[in-house]
C-alpha cells in the first residue's frame, strides 16, 4: 500500500488541526470506486493518503466531517494565513496509528 499514487479529483480541502503544526486533511471525491456515492480521502500534510471512507451522498460526507471536527479550508481565512493544503500527487502512506477514521477510533457517527 505504501507510496502508490492515488487519483483524487477534488481540491475542496477540509482540515482538522490534530497537534501543533500538524493537520489532517480530507477531500470528498465525487464518486467512489464502485460508481456510486462519494469517497472521503484523508491526507497528511505531506500528501500522504492514510485512510478513506465511503458515504452515500456528498451531504452525508460533509455532515460527518463537521461532526468530527473538520472545517472547510476555503471558508477559514485565519487558517489560510498559517497552513497550506497538501499538493498532488497524492500517495498511499501508512499512518502511525493505522486507519484512524475508518476504524472508528477517531470517528463518531453520533449526533
Amino acid at each position: 500500500m505504501q507510496d502508490r499514487q492515488v487519483e483524487i479529483s477534488s481540491r475542496v480541502y477540509w482540515f482538522k488541526v490534530v497537534e501543533m503544526l500538524q493537520q489532517n486533511w480530507a477531500l470528498i471525491d465525487a464518486q467512489s470506486v464502485e460508481g456510486k456515492g462519494v469517497r472521503v480521502y484523508f491526507l497528511d500534510d505531506d500528501s500522504g493518503v492514510f485512510d478513506q471512507m465511503d458515504f452515500d451522498t456528498k451531504g452525508e460526507a460533509r455532515v460527518g466531517l463537521r461532526r468530527n471536527g473538520f472545517q472547510r479550508y476555503s471558508k477559514d481565512a485565519d487558517a489560510q494565513e498559517y497552513i497550506t493544503p497538501p499538493d498532488p500527487p497524492f500517495r498511499r502512506r501508512e499512518h502511525p496509528n493505522g486507519r484512524i477514521y475508518s476504524s472508528g477510533e477517531y470517528w463518531t457517527d453520533q449526533v
